[in-house]
This record gives structure tokens, sequence and C-alpha cells, in this order.
């Protein structure tokens, strides 16, 4: 069942499960030595669909118009239904001097920057920055209506335990 970019490995150690994960640039399926060709077949493409799904949801743009593209999306799915403000022109970038933040916004220019920091940190804890920033563009300060704008964002409760966790993982403030 080869095909281009995935290879199937068969292990007489594993029992029961079948796994992929990416090796260099190539998706490697291990499954039991037991396992039949047929049922091989049948379980690996929808392994997988289902890792290069979240894979796809952990990648982070490297682009600054995919960034601000993406800031721009979640302003539109968690907080314009609920603010008659739309936002300004504005565009995000990634930047290297940031060491004790996570980002930062200056409404004046309306630019956001993203501390690369943030890149091998999963997209959901990024979309929770770049959301917190993108809010700067209307309110300014971290008032009680800012956070209650991102705490719509879902996963907010989950990312800044995340945030914190990391901080204090590498001895660094939150």
């Amino acid at each position: 069942m080869d095909s281009p970019g995935i290879e199937v490995r068969r292990s007489p150690r594993r029992r029961s499960t079948v796994t992929v994960f990416r090796e260099g640039g190539k998706l490697v399926a291990v499954a039991p030595a037991r396992l039949s060709r047929r049922a091989v077949e049948e379980i690996v493409p929808g392994l997988v669909e289902k890792f290069l799904s979240r894979e796809r949801q952990r990648t982070v743009p490297a682009e600054p118009d995919d960034l601000t593209r993406r800031a721009v999306s979640l302003f539109e799915r968690y907080v314009s239904p609920v603010v008659t403000e739309s936002l300004p022109p504005f565009h995000v970038r990634w930047v290297t001097n940031q060491n004790r933040r996570w980002g930062s916004c200056t409404p004046a220019d309306a630019t956001i920057r993203l501390s690369s920091r943030l890149q091998p940190m999963p997209a959901w804890v990024v979309d929770y920055v770049l959301l917190h920033e993108v809010l700067h563009l209307i309110e300014y300060g971290h008032t009680r209506r800012f956070r209650t704008l991102l705490n719509r964002y879902p996963l907010a409760e989950r990312a800044r335990g995340y945030l914190e966790g990391y901080a204090t993982g590498v001895r660094r403030p939150a």
C-alpha cells in the first residue's frame, strides 16, 4: 500500500494499533506484522487523513499576509457578531526581539507583532495571542469589555494556561 509519500512498516512488537507519524518529508504508518494487507489498506488512508487534518490545525502561517488574514478570520468568527466596531486596516508580522511578551499591538499605526517564540506552539495558542492583539485595535486596555470579547474564543482559558505553563517551564514571566 505504499503510496507516494507514505511508507507502511510492519512491526512484530506492535500488537493491535496502527499509528501514523511524519519522518522527514514523508508519512510513515506502522502496523502490527500480523495484520492482513487488506486491513492495512482499509485502515491507513483514514488515519493518514486524520493525521493531515490535525497537522493543518497545528500549522501556524509564516507569511505576514496569511497571519493578517487569519487575524481577520478570528475577529469575524468570534467577535464581530457582538460588536459594532469594524477593524481598521492592519498588518501582522513575526518578530524575534520580543522575549518577554507574546505579542504587541500599536493601534496608532495598526501594527501587530507576534513573538517568534510562538511559532512552534499549537495553532490554537497562537490564535489566542493573535485575537488578543487584534482586540487592542478596538479596545485599548485590558478592560472588562476586552476580557469579555477575548473570552468568546473557546480555547482562551486553555491557551492562557498553556502560555503560563510554558513561561513557568522556562522561568520567564508570562
